[in-house]
């Protein structure tokens, strides 16, 4: 089973490689060639800063756009989105400005509003909240790192940071996470671990 972790310039990919080594991935490629997505069993965007950057900083690979549509929406291989990695699968983004994601479930992602004793960014150990049953998703404490946050269809999980903010997303054979798997110690690797046997 061939994994491609996608680099983009915007990703933790030493730490998210490392992890999806100790969850059991023995095939992993890091890799901006949309040739090796295209061969690849599974798929893994990571993802770490700006909305609008990251999605340009993806845009300006060429064919690796067109190769993760080919594979994820056409042939419906597993894939698992990570922190802006996920947000990137939203219709658009308003991190300065209004920016379009690659749109594979409607929504947008909005910053998160300070309130009293609520601090921006969300940093830390927070709780996951499944809303559903999912094959991946179970309830435990992850690590998050985010101001913005996904808001639209497909919610998964919620955490809270002054009320429900989104966790997980997803709808077939794609799986969002706003936390960091990668520093989710137990709980992130145990994600990964099911993320490698799915069968969607």
């Amino acid at each position: 089973m061939t994994l491609a972790l996608i680099d983009y310039g915007a990703g933790n990919l030493h730490s998210v490689h490392n992890a999806l080594k100790a969850a059991g991935a023995d095939d992993v490629a890091v890799t901006a060639d949309p040739g090796l997505v295209r061969a690849a069993d599974r798929i893994v965007l990571p993802g770490v800063g700006a909305f609008a950057a990251c999605a340009n900083g993806l845009r300006s690979i060429g064919g690796m756009v067109e190769a993760l549509e080919e594979r994820v929406l056409r042939d419906a291989v597993p894939f698992l989105g990570v922190c802006v990695g996920m947000q990137l699968m939203a219709t658009t983004g308003e991190e300065f400005g209004t920016h379009p994601g690659l749109g594979w479930i409607e929504g947008t992602v909005r910053a998160l509003k300070p309130a009293p004793g609520i601090r921006v960014p969300h940093m830390g150990w927070n709780d996951v909240t499944p809303l559903a049953p999912h094959p991946l998703i179970e309830a435990g404490e992850a690590y998050f790192l985010h101001s913005y946050a996904f808001e639209g269809e497909g919610v998964l999980a919620v955490t809270d940071h002054g009320g429900p903010v989104t966790a997980a997303i997803g709808r077939d054979n794609m799986l969002g996470v706003q936390f960091h798997p990668e520093k989710s110690q137990r709980f992130g690797l145990a994600l990964m671990e099911r993320f490698l046997a799915w069968r969607p």
